[in-house]
């Protein structure tokens, strides 16, 4: 007897209106989410086939910070028995949808970058068994407009598609707009000097033409140092090194090396360890080190194939990362050989430095 109760109860959760009039029985937009029974009946009039509320909007609206947000909702409500909903979620530009998707939570982060500086609005809905409920009412909100790069304190930010940055660039390089900086030598750099000093935090880039026929020998894609000295045996040396075909053992493969504070003392370098990695002049890869007081990694991603993790290393720190004055390049400054400096060639965009979370920036669409 219980279980027909409850068989009962979940099927009165399901209404299916019966076509008539013009037949329509495409879903149209509610006014402000149905709390009440008689709310939930006419919502019914407009089309949807499920007998619940429509979710209610918390987030976001107005002004963001973010071109790949995270809409979130409270739960819809059934008029007769509780159900396991999923929400469907949509944004439109206007009135096209741009981006659409289901999930079992009251929590949908867009499944792509929106475009820069562009109000979108929103909304969503509860759906059980191919039944649905009313929409919410629309939220809008707007995107951020990265084009301007900074220096804050430690923190930095640096588009390099705006034909300028906010470092130094140092030799020879070719401003691509809208795709990045094109270091063209092996002396060619971006170096930015830190008004703080970064104890804990993240340094992270796009980067593209840096396959292992890239010329040079143990050539880097960025670095860290304090003050300008020779970066080979600074204090706080932190290096990432992709090998060019000129090194004999192992051109292409990938490594970082931290040094935490005394450079004579072998027990504070620290090495990760040492791979080939097969890379594309084709392909924008996702470079990003992260450093605490004891412990440092790195990890690249291929942002052209899925953005799939191709490495990922890291190593313990006996002494906390400390470099002062605070001095972060990309790519690097010649070593005490005349040599093993930038990769030639290599074209970044968006350089960030920072304690905070990387934000969504739109570098994994329209490579």
């Amino acid at each position: 007897m219980q279980q027909r109760i409850l068989a009962l109860g979940a099927a009165a959760l399901l209404v299916v209106v019966a076509a008539c009039g013009d037949g329509n029985k495409n879903p149209a937009s509610a006014s402000a989410p149905a709390t009440s029974s008689a709310a939930t009946e006419a919502a019914l009039a407009d089309g949807s086939t499920l007998k619940a509320t429509a979710p209610g909007q918390q987030s976001p609206s107005g002004k963001i910070n973010s071109l790949q947000p995270t809409l979130v909702a409270t739960a819809s409500t059934g008029r007769f028995a509780s159900a396991p909903f999923t929400y469907r979620y949509q944004v439109l530009k206007g009135s096209a949808v741009v981006d659409e998707g289901v999930s079992s939570r009251t929590s949908y982060r867009v499944s792509k970058a929106l475009e820069v500086d562009t109000t979108y609005s929103w909304r969503a809905r509860a759906e059980y068994q191919g039944a649905y409920g009313p929409w919410a009412a629309g939220m809008s909100f707007t995107t951020p407009e990265f084009i301007e790069g900074y220096i804050r304190g430690a923190e930095v930010y640096d588009p390099l598609t705006n034909g300028k940055t906010v470092g130094m660039a140092i030799g020879p390089v070719q401003w691509l707009p809208g795709r990045g900086v094109k270091l063209l030598a092996e002396t060619s750099r971006i170096t930015y000097r830190l008004p703080e000093t970064l104890e804990i935090g993240e340094y992270s880039l796009m980067v593209t033409g840096i396959d292992e026929g890239s010329p040079g020998g143990k050539t880097k894609v960025m670095s860290m140092q304090e003050g300008q000295n020779d970066i080979t045996t600074n204090d706080y040396r932190y290096t990432i090194e992709k090998r060019g075909r000129d090194y004999a053992t192992l051109p292409g493969a990938i490594a970082m090396r931290v040094i935490d504070g005394d450079a004579e003392n072998e027990g504070r370098i620290h090495d990760t360890r040492r791979v080939f990695l097969n890379m594309s002049d084709s392909h924008w890869y996702f470079f990003r080190t992260a450093w605490d007081h004891r412990h440092a990694e790195l990890e690249i991603r291929d942002a052209s194939n899925g953005n799939r993790t191709v490495y990922d290393s890291g190593v313990g720190l006996v002494h906390a990362y400390r470099p002062t004055p605070h001095y972060v390049h990309v790519g690097a400054p010649l070593a005490r050989n005349g040599h093993d400096a930038t990769i030639p060639g290599m074209i970044v965009k968006n350089v960030w430095i920072s304690a905070r979370p990387r934000p969504d920036f739109p570098e994994f669409t329209g490579q």
